[in-house]
């Protein structure tokens, strides 16, 4: 019953991703006129969309590896190259994110990292870009004593569940800035929820509740990978010959 409550969360978990990452580009393409790569506002676009993508949908179900039951049981290390590569696959998104407004904000001569936003934003990649090198040097290679894993799995643990808080707190303050910049000077400004405005914050809400179901996930006791030699009831369990 308990791996059924998991994958139902999974589905959910799945369809709210794809919502995010969907609602997102729809936002950009309908309301602020699509993509480009030319340093111009069209580029800018690609900001939200791979930060979305990058730093909470991909970031937030690679930290969920480790909860699927079929990796507690059997070698370790094809899902730890499994939860490297997701998180590799999200910095990278993130990087060329961050790559489109920075360029954007230089071809338009428009100062970088001055906002709270970005603060956080910025933080959060900076915090994830430790965490992926720490991680990859102490968990995936063989050099490290179970003693040094033991002592910094714990921190390891945390700052992932960290970096998905900031990260959702960059786009949501994010999102509440692109609004007051794009529609403080329309006919229907923020404080009138034209329907941008209710789109954008509903894509804020979805976001929201991705991230509150992976830390759900994430601190759910009973989701969590046995310790070696400890059998209970949630372990698969192998049939001889398997």
């Amino acid at each position: 019953m308990v791996s059924g409550w998991f994958y139902l969360s999974c589905l959910l978990l799945g369809s709210l991703g794809s919502m995010c990452i969907l609602f997102t580009i729809y936002w950009m393409q309908y309301w602020r006129g699509g993509f480009a790569w030319n340093g111009s506002i069209y580029m800018f676009n690609w900001h939200p969309v791979l930060m979305v993508a990058g730093m909470v949908v991909f970031y937030g179900g690679a930290s969920l590896v480790y909860r699927l039951p079929q990796s507690w049981v059997g070698p370790k290390l094809p899902w730890k190259l499994l939860h490297a590569a997701l998180h590799l696959m999200a910095f990278i998104l993130t990087v060329v994110g961050l790559v489109a407004v920075f360029t954007f904000h230089n071809h338009g001569k428009i100062a970088n990292l001055y906002s709270l936003h970005s603060w956080l934003g910025i933080t959060a990649v900076f915090l994830f870009a430790c965490q992926w090198c720490l991680g990859f040097a102490v968990f995936l290679l063989p050099w490290a004593s179970m003693w040094l894993r033991s002592l910094l799995k714990p921190i390891h643990v945390f700052f992932g569940a960290a970096i998905l808080s900031l990260s959702i707190a960059s786009v949501i303050s994010g999102i509440n800035e692109k609004l007051f910049f794009s529609l403080k000077n329309t006919t229907r400004p923020y404080n009138s929820l034209p329907s941008e405005a209710v789109f954008a914050n509903s894509t804020g809400m979805l976001v929201v509740a991705f991230g509150l179901l992976v830390l759900y996930i994430l601190l759910a006791s009973s989701w969590k990978r046995p310790e070696p030699g400890i059998l209970t009831d949630r372990q698969p369990l192998l049939h001889d010959g398997e």
